[in-house]
């Protein structure tokens, strides 16, 4: 659907981060007018050290500041929003609790409210994630399981979530809700990250660390294919209302332990380096994995790339990064 987003004026919040990075990308080959959201300058990401921040309209400012949101909004009127912005690393929400949620939660009704208040807004897409679901006893998640998150990242996108489907509900906003699984992908800078932080330890000949005991299970979901589904859903979002307020997992449905993830990257990389486990997790969900039933069948989603596909581009990513 190509001509739907070609000269389309889209927001992307967060655009300099791992997902908005490759978001941006996408939005561009397929012909959109994207304007950026952008707080603070990360020169090394990967939207700006590809260019790519040079075809794009850039707004700067905190995704907290709601009167600019409607001036962005409004002078370059914006059709589509994707919200993005978050404050994504679990440990650092352990530590500072008070500025994931001032990001996370209050940056998700700024940009909500300033959308209901901007009369061209056509479709929002929010993110949310697998850590909205908490620790729930059935797996895989599917999406009409409780938002129960308990530590602070996983409340901060609980919350999130949650006001997204109350201004569908309450305002008849066009928004829907991504839940993704651990995005993974070259340009995450954030090196204690499971697969940024190996590939770079590897690189280097040194070890690579497991914060955890390694048994924690997750969703390894590369990044190319988020963005794809980002993409994917505003289309549908903008052919179907009854889409309003709905969320949709987004997942390869293949479960991993992290040993697994490092071993494979290892097995990649021709190393026979081995893990440092040190076992010092803590406020986090030990197992989780997402159903994508639903967009396979309400969207016909599905993913491009296998774990071996995502971690192979990655890893020529650093690759080159590195060198």
């Amino acid at each position: 659907m190509s001509a739907f987003w070609q000269d389309r004026s889209t927001l992307v919040t967060g655009a300099s981060g791992l997902v908005g990075s490759w978001l941006v990308r996408r939005l561009l080959d397929l012909g959109a007018d994207v304007v950026c959201l952008m707080r603070d300058s990360v020169p090394r990401s990967e939207l700006v050290r590809s260019g790519l921040v040079e075809r794009c309209r850039v707004v700067r400012g905190d995704v907290r500041d709601q009167a600019l949101l409607e001036r962005a909004l409004g002078e370059y009127e914006v059709r589509t929003v994707l919200h993005l912005a978050a404050q994504t690393i679990v440990p650092v929400a352990n530590r500072n609790p008070v500025s994931t949620f001032e990001t996370n939660v209050g940056g998700t009704w700024a940009v909500l409210e300033a959308c209901r208040r901007s009369p061209l807004i056509e479709q929002v897409v929010v993110a949310s994630s697998d850590k909205a679901y908490g620790s729930p006893d059935v797996l895989p998640y599917t999406e009409d399981a409780m938002l129960q998150g308990r530590f602070p990242y996983d409340v901060s996108k609980s919350c999130a979530d949650l006001l997204a489907q109350a201004y569908a509900a309450s305002y008849g906003l066009p928004v829907a809700i991504t839940r993704c699984g651990n995005f993974y992908g070259g340009g995450d800078l954030n090196w204690s990250r499971i697969v940024p932080g190996t590939i770079r330890s590897v690189l280097r000949g040194e070890r690579p660390v497991i914060r955890s005991d390694g048994t924690y299970v997750r969703d390894y979901f590369y990044v190319e294919d988020g963005a794809a589904a980002y993409t994917l859903l505003a289309e549908r979002l903008a052919e179907d209302p009854a889409l309003r307020g709905q969320a949709f997992n987004f997942s390869n449905e293949v479960p991993v332990s992290v040993l697994e993830a490092v071993s494979t990257i290892l097995r990649l990389m021709d190393t026979d380096l081995e893990p440092d486990v040190r076992g010092e997790a803590t406020n986090e969900i030990v197992v989780q994995y997402l159903s994508a039933q639903k967009a396979r069948d309400v969207l016909g989603w599905s993913p491009d790339f296998t774990l071996d596909d995502g971690l192979r581009r990655t890893i020529a990513w650093y690759t080159a990064y590195f060198a």
